[in-house]
């Protein structure tokens, strides 16, 4: 039931029943028309910085489509990043887009394939290697993989074909499954440091 189905002279309270007014505390009637105010004028701002993000986004990249049509090239790195700088370089707008990876069937293959490394190889360093194989490939709360560790195992110099195999399977098995744009503003603070003008409630 909405409140402009309430009938005049009633509340309804946090289980869905009409109370006659005069039968509520008066702090309650106060406490209730506070959040309601509060809620109403939060959703005005969030109103205001979503078409800030929006109109804010669109200006970056309206100054990338430019910068590509004057030389052919693009401002800033892949996936849409980049960085715009004040003449004085006091100010920075930054752009980033943050993608959501997921694993496909071919990680399977690789944690098998990396088994089979860590079983032909010496004990010298084996019982290392297998902590850090099975710290990579460890499920966390969610029951997810953590992909920066799995991701991680790339970096390692080792030098077998064997784990060249399984390093390809891993990169096969990444799926990108949605990505977000984020809108940084800093500017330089009175030591000369960078400073990030806060747009969140927690930051302020």
């Amino acid at each position: 039931m909405q409140n402009d189905e309430i009938p005049k002279g009633y509340m309804k309270n946090a289980e869905g029943a009409l109370m006659p007014i005069n039968k509520v505390k008066p702090a309650h009637i106060q406490e209730d028309k506070t959040v309601r105010r509060l809620i109403d004028q939060a959703k005005a701002v969030s109103a205001q910085l979503t078409k800030f993000k929006a109109d804010a986004m669109g200006d970056a990249q309206a100054f990338r489509a430019m910068i590509a049509e004057q030389y052919g090239a693009t401002k800033g790195g892949a996936k849409g990043n980049m960085t715009l700088r004040s003449y004085d370089g006091e100010m920075m707008v930054q752009v980033q887009v943050s993608e959501t990876i997921d694993f496909g069937v071919e990680l399977q293959a690789a944690k098998e394939l990396i088994d089979e490394c860590i079983g032909k190889w010496s004990k010298g360093s084996n019982n290392n290697i297998k902590v850090l194989v099975n710290d990579a490939f460890r499920v966390n709360k969610e029951r997810n993989i953590d992909t920066g560790r799995v991701l991680g195992l790339r970096r390692l110099e080792i030098d077998d074909p064997i784990w060249a195999k399984a390093m390809d399977a891993i990169s096969d098995a990444v799926r990108v499954t949605g990505s977000r744009s984020y809108i940084r503003f800093y500017e330089t603070d009175l030591e000369g440091g960078r400073k990030a003008i806060p747009l969140d409630l927690a930051s302020v």
